[in-house]
């Protein structure tokens, strides 16, 4: 005998941030046999629509299953009862993010409309504070320079130290989300290095194979796939910039050619974000439930792309806003780097180690 205990606090919270009718959901597995990646042995999501029913929170809060899902949206096109099964795996994830946040509280502010204030005031505060410790914190004199507002070596030292931190904190929760994994059927043991099994996905993580299987939603390959080498560059030529200054090589002319990469990383966002926006505004139907934790994703990163551009023309044209601006990019650039574990966008760590444990244990998508 199999003892059911329902998590009915977070049966509410699936409903909330779905809008799914889940007491609806009659079992009859189209969701499974239209989906395109599910394994044939225990395929998702049927199984996972009754559990949330059930409000089974230990059941889907640690399975694989859901971040091997890509979000194509056949399921709830195809289901009879209009239960959206796409939308509740995607909440599922957006829970998750605030269940393994470390520590509890970012997961908490980035997670409700409410702390957004909160949120945006912290990596003001401390851009603000390093200022202010340089003594660097007015609009300095002559040629936009923007070394003489945040010099380098301040700019450089704390972005490089949050980055490791927050990288640090994101590991400490994908450790316990793994651990999960393991729990959720004791019999299965993984084999392989996390290496080894990383390198088997490669063609899936490089060339984004598994979103061509969409029918509801195809052109989400071609913004995910923009989006993802997009911010992968950018990252790239951050790297070189901040080594650059280190080195008394920048700014960066115009005609230099990671300014050039940058820059076509920047259109790379653009489009893709674009994409991902318009679908989200003008094809509801398709593309589902767009919750608070998908909208913040999508603007606090289009917000970056377009104040780096803009911030990037004002230093060639020498225009007097062009610290006011700087500052509010520094802001962009550190909300997003800073809540990476905690948002959306923490779904590239996640999914990628959830995949990398479904090969460990040999569970293949179709």
């Amino acid at each position: 005998m199999i003892e059911v205990s329902p998590d009915i606090k977070f049966k509410k919270q699936l409903k909330r941030i779905s809008n799914s009718s889940l007491n609806e959901c009659m079992q009859c597995g189209t969701c499974s046999v239209v989906c395109s990646l599910a394994p044939d042995e225990r395929p998702f999501p049927r199984k996972e629509m009754i559990w949330a029913g059930w409000g089974m929170k230990d059941k889907l809060i640690g399975n694989p299953d859901i971040w091997l899902c890509h979000q194509c949206g056949d399921c709830s096109t195809y289901c009879p009862r209009g239960v959206k099964p796409a939308d509740v795996l995607s909440a599922v994830r957006e829970i998750s993010y605030q269940h393994y946040a470390k520590p509890k509280f970012l997961g908490k502010i980035l997670n409700d409309p409410k702390w957004f204030p909160v949120a945006i005031l912290i990596p003001v505060i401390i851009i603000s504070a390093i200022l202010i410790m340089a003594g660097t914190f007015q609009i300095p004199e002559g040629p936009v320079n923007y070394s003489k507002f945040f010099p380098h070596a301040w700019l450089n030292s704390s972005f490089s130290f949050l980055w490791f931190l927050t990288i640090g904190l994101g590991i400490l929760g994908l450790r316990n989300f793994r651990n999960d994994m393991k729990k959720q059927d004791p019999d299965l043991k993984p084999t392989g290095s996390f290496i080894k099994n990383l390198f088997s996905i490669r063609k899936e993580i490089i060339l984004h194979s598994n979103f061509s299987t969409c029918t509801a939603q195809k052109t989400r390959k071609i913004a995910h796939f923009l989006v993802f080498y997009g911010f992968i560059l950018l990252l790239f030529v951050t790297t070189f910039a901040i080594y650059a200054a280190v080195t008394h090589n920048y700014p960066l002319e115009f005609k230099n050619p990671f300014k050039i990469i940058g820059n076509i990383a920047a259109i790379m966002l653009f489009v893709g974000l674009g994409i991902m926006i318009a679908n989200r505004i003008f094809n509801k139907k398709d593309f589902g439930n767009s919750t608070y934790n998908d909208w913040l994703f999508l603007v606090s990163l289009f917000l970056l792309t377009v104040s780096g551009v803009i911030v990037e023309a004002a230093r060639f044209i020498n225009w007097g806003l062009a610290y006011h601006l700087y500052f509010f990019h520094l802001v962009c650039v550190w909300f997003v780097i800073i809540y990476l574990p905690y948002t959306k966008f923490g779904h590239l760590l996640f999914r990628v180690v959830a995949m990398v444990y479904a090969a460990s244990i040999n569970r293949k998508l179709k």
